[in-house]
């Protein structure tokens, strides 16, 4: 066990030999155990082959980070045994497929020649893996054979009979290697796209349009299996283009709505993000970060399309931008946009990254405190769309109605009417921008940042999951500076930055030009003395991190 009491399961090999579905059936393993847990899954942007894996580490206290050193490795083939060698901590131990390795230093298990005897063949690897688990954690057979009733219910037969093997192969000299500490209950494990889809639901979603792009693509998938239970409209149109003009459409008849992309997905769809700012519809869009520009590398993680979230459209108008740092934050924090969209017009985002998105921890979630979107409603008599008020929010109606109810992507006039009259125009813009400061007045009374004050001079800066990488990297560092995460970045809460502006300032993200350190330095005032980047598509581990930021307080 690692000296900071995390145990780390990693298991890899090709896609498609059920690599994602063993490390889903660990972290349950684990959580049935009362443990908290957190799950990265690492995939190639293929179908078949290439090298995948999936790491699960484990703790008795609230864990926020995967670890890359694993205690227990399992690997399906040479090319995941070759990559994962230097992953090993200390006293670990390295299984492998001895079917195709016979030079690594560890367990070797033949299967190939055990699996070839099943119908399912490579199909069996992932239970081969359950078994390993099981057989070093200290479990017994029946209830490894319970797990794998319940996880692998085709073929249980022949699964338990495989899984049984393996087991017996390990359990001579490695049985109950690394004995685990019961926590203190069971957890739900759910991913952060799985909590911005149930967060949604719980601030009163109507329709969701997405065209699937990864990693925001599993909300189409979550959501879409909960139609009928919440009765959603769930609708994957054409094209990011046909879904964000879906969108602004739907916000016309009063259903609360929201759509999900990546960058170049976004790219598209800014055009419409700009006629919601002019229309004033309330639009929450979910930006789920991959590495650009372009295609990028698709099934990765980065935090470069923050000032793209921060600038997109064109023209003048309200932006928002919230970026959880948790899978509770995701979920809370996304009915709390619902809810703001609605409450000042306005497109919003929810900006995440892969990391977050598609990384599984174990968290409580009490959905009654959620907050329920609720507009400002016309009252009755004449209808004004965008009557002119003291904070530039206008009363909404809906069809059907005996009023007249005009949206309009030209500039327009109260009623909503097509106007090129200098008074109107400039009137118009007034009226819009007297949201901003509304807004700003709003925020104040809201949880905007999250502070956890340390006794170190130095504080650090990091938004989204990368907030949590630091965190897990300062418990295991034992460092104790202070961390502030600002969870909204448009509108920044400078109000609750000032204290920062002249202390020692460091700031930690994945974006190789420091988009979020310019965002404080611009917005804020903030002196920022280093900043610590990565940008190869990975998430900061932990241990590296906690030795960089080691550095850097020295």
């Amino acid at each position: 066990m690692m000296g900071n009491d995390v145990f780390t399961f990693l298991v890899g090999g090709k896609a498609g030999e059920g690599v994602k579905k063993a490390g889903s059936v660990a972290a349950h393993l684990f959580s049935r155990l009362g443990r908290h847990v957190f799950q990265m899954d690492d995939y190639m942007s293929l179908i078949r082959g290439g090298h995948n894996f999936s790491v699960i580490s484990t703790s008795t206290r609230w864990l926020t980070s995967h670890y890359m050193k694993a205690n227990l490795i399992v690997n399906f083939d040479r090319r995941s045994c070759e990559t994962h060698l230097n992953d090993l901590a200390d006293n670990g131990i390295m299984v492998f497929n001895s079917d195709e390795i016979d030079d690594v230093e560890g367990i070797g298990i033949p299967l190939n020649t055990e699996a070839e005897r099943y119908p399912m063949k490579k199909l069996m690897y992932g239970v081969g893996a359950v078994a390993v688990l099981s057989s070093t954690i200290g479990f017994k057979k029946e209830e490894m054979n319970q797990i794998i009733s319940n996880e692998y219910p085709r073929g249980i037969e022949d699964n338990i009979r495989f899984a049984g093997t393996i087991y017996d192969l390990v359990k001579i000299g490695y049985e109950n290697k690394f004995p685990l500490e019961h926590g203190d209950k069971e957890r739900k494990i759910i991913t952060g796209n799985e909590a911005i889809s149930l967060g949604a639901i719980a601030g009163g979603l109507n329709v969701y349009y997405a065209y699937p792009m990864t990693p925001a693509s599993t909300i189409l998938h979550v959501l879409a299996k909960q139609a009928e239970n919440f009765k959603l409209a769930v609708v994957h149109p054409e094209s990011e283009i046909a879904v964000i003009n879906l969108a602004v459409g739907s916000s016309f008849t009063g259903a609360k709505t929201m759509v999900g992309t990546s960058g170049g997905g976004f790219a598209l769809m800014t055009e419409g993000y700009s006629l919601a700012g002019i229309t004033e519809a309330p639009v929450l869009i979910v930006l789920s970060q991959r590495p650009g520009p372009a295609t990028g590398v698709p099934t990765y993680t980065e935090q470069a399309d923050l000032s793209f979230a921060l600038t997109a459209g064109h023209g003048d108008f309200l932006r928002l931008v919230a970026s959880p740092a948790t899978v509770e934050e995701a979920f809370f924090l996304t009915a709390e946009m619902l809810d703001i969209v609605w409450k000042f017009q306005t497109p919003g985002i929810l900006l995440t990254e892969k990391h977050l998105s598609e990384s599984g921890m174990t968290t409580e979630i009490d959905p009654t405190k959620a907050k329920w979107a609720e507009p400002i409603l016309h009252k009755g008599g004449h209808y004004n769309r965008y009557l002119d008020t003291s904070d530039g929010v206008s009363p909404m109606h809906f069809p059907p109605s005996k009023e007249f109810i005009k949206w309009n992507s030209y500039e327009h006039d109260e009623l909503g009417i097509t106007t090129e009259n200098a008074e109107m125009i400039a009137k118009m813009h007034e009226k819009r921008n007297k949201k901003v400061s509304a807004l700003l007045e709003y925020l104040k009374d809201k949880d905007t940042v999250n502070i956890i004050h340390g006794e170190h001079p130095t504080n650090i800066f990091a938004y989204g999951s990368t907030y949590m990488s630091v965190l897990e990297a300062l418990r295991y560092g034992k460092l104790n500076p202070t961390t502030v995460q600002p969870i909204y970045l448009s509108p920044l809460p400078t109000w609750e930055l000032e204290e920062f502006k002249n202390q020692d300032n460091i700031v930690v993200e994945q974006s190789i030009s420091g988009q979020f350190t310019q965002l404080l330095v611009e917005k804020a005032g903030i002196k920022v003395r280093k900043t610590i980047k990565r940008y190869d598509g990975r998430p900061f581990d932990p241990i590296e991190l906690s030795q960089q930021i080691r550095e850097v307080l020295k």
